[in-house]
C-alpha cells in the first residue's frame, strides 16, 4: 500500500475538506477516487460506492497519508497545530519591534545561524541597553535576572506564556540565547530556577517545521546541529543548565539534541544524559504525543553507537559500552558492532571491542575486502580476485566515504581498484544519493592530503555537486580552508560569490 507524505503545514480544516470531496466522486463512480478506495479501505472494491460514508472516506485519506485511522491523523495533526514552529515565520528587520529583533538576533534558529548574527545583536543592545527590560522574552534572551524577578512578580504566568519573535516560552529564549559567550554561568542559572520554580515546563518544546523530533530546552542548551559548534555552539554553561533541567525532570532522550551533537567528537553532553538515564524510561512526554514516529529511548542509544563505530568516535564508543551498550547483536544488515568498525576500517574501535568481549568480525567477500582498503591494508586489499574488486566498484559511492573519512591511503586503494574519481556519493554514509564527489567532499572538511591526491589522479575542481549546486572550492571556502581553497581557486573555472576565496 503506497503512501504521500503529509502536506507542508497541514489543518484539520483541509483534511476534512479533501474526504469530503472523495466521498463525492466515490459516490459518482469516479474511477481514481475508486482506485484510491480500493487500495486503502480494508473492504477494497467491495466498498459500496452508493453509500460510502463520509467516515469511510476519511479512513481512507488517513490511510493514504499513512495513519491507521482518522483518529491517529487528527491526533497527529493537533499535536503540528500546537507544537509547530516555522522559523521563518518571524518579520524581517523592517517595522519590526527592537526588543524582538534583539531576540531575534541572539538566538539560535536554525537558519543562518552563526557570530555575525549574535554581533549584530550585541550591537543592538549596546545602542539600546533598555531593551532587555521591555518584555520578559528579551529579558531571559539577555540574562538579565531582574527583569525577569520582576515580570515574574507582577504575572507568575508569563514563566510559561508564549511570546517574543518566535513564540517562544521564556525558558527557550535563554537556552537558545548565544547573545554572549562570556556571560556568567550565575544569572543563566538563577534565571532558569525564577522560571521552572514559576512553572516552566523542563520537557518544553517544539517541532520545527513538523519534524517529529522536538526541539526541546535541552536540544538548545546542547547546542550544535549541521552548522557545526561555530555557527552553532552550545550554550556557554550548558552542562550547567542542562543539569538543571534534568534535575526538574526533563526526559535525557532527546533525540534531537543527541542528533545535532553527534558529528563532533566530544561528549560532555552525552556523559549527561547518560548519569540521567539515556536509553532508559518510557521516552518522557514527547514519547507519549509522537507514539512510534519517535525513536524508542533504546533505539536513540544505538543510534549514537552506529554513528561512532562508523565514524571512527573512540571514545564515544568506549563510553557506551561502559554504560552497557550491546556490543555483539547484528544490526539490520546482519553486521555486528566490530564487522561495522572494521568496514569502516576504525581498527581501534575493533580491537577495543573484541578486547571487551565482542565476537571478531567475521568477514567475507566483497565485506573483507572493503575493510582491508578502509584500514589501508594494501597488501591484504589487492590480493583479492579481479571478481570482488568488480563487485566493490558497483559501489562507486564509496570512494566519496573514504574521502570524508580523510583516508587517502583508502582512496588510492579505490583509484587502483578502477573507482571513478569523479564518481558521486554522500559524505555523512557510504550511500549512493548523488550528492557530490570526494574532491567535495574532501574540501569541505579539509582533508589537503585526500584533497592533492584526488587532484593528481584527475578529479576535476569544476564539478558541481547536486544538492548546492556548488563547487569543490565553494566547499572548502564553506568550511574555512583556506590552505585547500588556495589550491582550487586558480583550477577552478566561473567562479562565482559563493565560490571566491573566503574574507578573513
Amino acid at each position: 500500500m503506497s503512501t504521500v507524505p503529509l502536506p507542508a503545514s497541514p489543518s484539520l480544516e483541509k483534511l476534512r475538506n479533501e474526504a469530503r470531496r472523495l466521498q463525492r466522486s466515490v459516490q459518482a463512480g469516479d474511477p481514481p477516487a475508486l482506485a484510491l478506495v480500493a487500495e486503502h479501505h480494508p473492504a477494497g472494491a467491495r466498498t459500496t460506492t452508493e453509500r460510502f460514508a463520509l467516515s469511510a472516506a476519511q479512513l481512507v485519506t488517513a490511510r493514504r497519508y499513512g495513519f491507521r485511522s482518522w483518529a491517529a491523523l487528527k491526533h497527529h495533526v493537533e499535536l503540528l497545530e500546537r507544537y509547530w514552529w516555522d522559523p521563518d515565520q518571524p518579520v524581517g528587520d523592517t517595522g519590526e519591534d527592537p526588543a524582538d529583533q534583539l531576540c531575534r538576533l541572539a538566538c539560535l534558529w536554525y537558519q543562518d545561524d552563526g557570530p555575525e548574527r549574535w554581533m549584530r545583536a550585541r550591537a543592538l543592545l549596546a545602542q539600546r541597553p533598555q531593551l532587555s527590560g521591555a518584555h520578559i522574552w528579551a529579558a531571559a534572551t539577555a540574562a538579565e535576572v531582574e527583569p525577569v524577578r520582576g515580570f515574574l512578580a507582577a504575572d507568575p504566568s508569563l514563566a510559561t506564556r508564549r511570546g517574543g519573535p518566535f513564540g517562544w516560552c521564556p525558558l527557550f529564549y535563554l537556552a537558545y540565547s548565544r547573545l554572549d559567550p562570556t556571560i556568567r554561568a550565575e544569572p543563566v542559572l538563577q534565571i532558569a530556577q525564577l522560571l521552572l520554580d514559576a512553572g516552566a515546563d523542563p520537557n518544553e518544546g517544539y517541532l520545527w517545521r513538523g519534524l517529529p523530533t522536538p526541539f526541546t530546552l535541552l536540544t538548545g542548551a546542547f547546542g550544535y546541529g549541521e552548522l557545526g559548534p561555530e555557527n552553532q555552539p552550545a550554550h556557554p554553561h550548558s552542562i550547567a543548565l542542562a543539569r538543571m533541567l534534568l534535575e526538574a525532570g526533563a526526559d535525557p532522550n532527546d533525540g534531537q539534541a543527541l542528533y545535532n551533537r553527534m558529528f563532533e567528537p566530544d561528549n560532555d553532553h552525552l556523559a549527561l544524559l547518560l548519569q540521567y538515564g539515556l536509553g532508559t524510561g518510557n521516552g518522557g512526554p514527547w514519547k507519549a504525543r509522537l507514539g512510534d514516529e519517535l525513536a524508542s529511548p533504546g533505539e536513540m542509544l544505538q543510534d549514537q553507537f552506529g554513528w561512532a563505530l562508523a565514524h571512527d568516535q573512540v571514545a564515544r564508543v568506549q563510553l557506551l559500552v561502559e554504560h552497557g551498550i550491546d556490543i555483539a547483536t547484528p544490526d539490520g544488515d546482519g553486521h555486528t558492532p566490530v564487522e561495522v568498525a572494521a568496514l569502516c576500517g576504525n581498527t581501534k574501535i575493533v580491537d577495543y571491542l573484541v578486547a571487551r568481549g565482542a565476537p571478531a568480525p567475521k568477514l567475507g567477500g566483497v565485506d573483507a575486502l572493503l575493510a582491508a582498503v578502509m584500514a589501508g591494508d594494501r597488501a591484504r586489499a589487492l590480493a583479492f580476485p579481479a571478481a570482488a574488486a568488480a563487485r566493490l566498484r558497483a559501489q562507486p559511492w564509496l570512494i566519496v566515504w573514504a574521502a570524508a573519512r580523510g583516508r587517502p591511503a583508502a582512496v588510492q586503494l579505490l583509484l587502483d581498484l578502477g573507482f571513478d574519481v569523479n564518481a558521486f556519493g554522500r559524505g555523512d554514509i557510504p550511500g549512493k544519493a548523488r550528492w557530490q564527489t570526494a574532491l567535495h567532499t574532501a574540501a569541505g572538511e579539509g582533508h589537503l592530503d585526500v584533497v592533492r591526491l584526488l587532484l593528481a589522479s584527475g578529479a576535476d575542481p569544476n564539478l558541481r555537486d547536486n544538492r548546492f549546486n556548488g563547487t569543490p572550492l565553494g566547499w572548502a571556502n564553506h568550511g574555512h580552508h583556506d590552505d585547500i581553497a588556495q589550491i582550487l581557486a586558480p583550477i577552478t573555472k566561473d567562479i562565482g560569490q559563493s565560490d571566491s576565496p573566503a574574507q578573513g
